[in-house]
């Protein structure tokens, strides 16, 4: 009898020793998993600022954000699930950058035109009443072809920007 009572006592022992080596190790995984969490918040937080001013940040963060979203998916669920939406980016948030190209682009537009109409009056009346000479069409054509130029490669960025953007939603 004194037997089976020291195998209870042993056995009780191992399976309390036991619950608390479990105990500890969840506790363990949950600080890690925390830990994890807090470092993909912090590696976020510069693109979230970067965002607001150039919405082309997008661009870089969101394919890093969805490769380690397949590599931490318990991380990257936990934070949606604080955030109330997908972490870092939501689709708000990618409809937000994409207007803000928009809006951007169309200010860009507007004042690009305004400097060139300047520049061509300037150049018109540095030229005055020598306007129809070579020289003066010569000029004026320069300022158009630098304004169409510098449209085009503007045009094509906005253009490569603004789908890439849209494809993100």
């Amino acid at each position: 009898m004194a037997l089976f009572i020291s195998a209870v006592i042993v056995a009780a022992a191992i399976a309390a020793g036991a619950a608390q080596i479990v105990r500890e190790m969840t506790r363990s995984r949950e600080e890690q998993l925390g830990s994890r969490q807090l470092a993909i918040a912090a590696l976020f937080a510069p693109a979230l600022s970067q965002l607001q001013h150039d919405p082309k940040v997008l661009l870089t963060w969101q394919p890093l954000a969805k490769t380690l979203r397949t590599q931490f998916p318990q991380e990257f669920a936990a934070l949606d699930a604080a955030a109330g939406s997908i972490f870092p980016f939501s689709k708000d948030v990618i409809l937000a950058a994409h207007s803000t190209w928009t809006a951007e682009w169309l200010a860009w537009e507007r004042s690009h035109d305004g400097v060139f109409k300047l520049k061509a009056l300037e150049a018109q009346e540095t030229l005055q009443g020598s306007a129809e000479s070579e020289v003066g069409r010569a000029k004026l054509q320069a300022i158009e072809r630098e304004k169409l130029d510098l449209y085009q490669r503007r045009y094509e960025e906005y253009v490569r920007v603004g789908r890439a953007l849209q494809a993100l939603a």
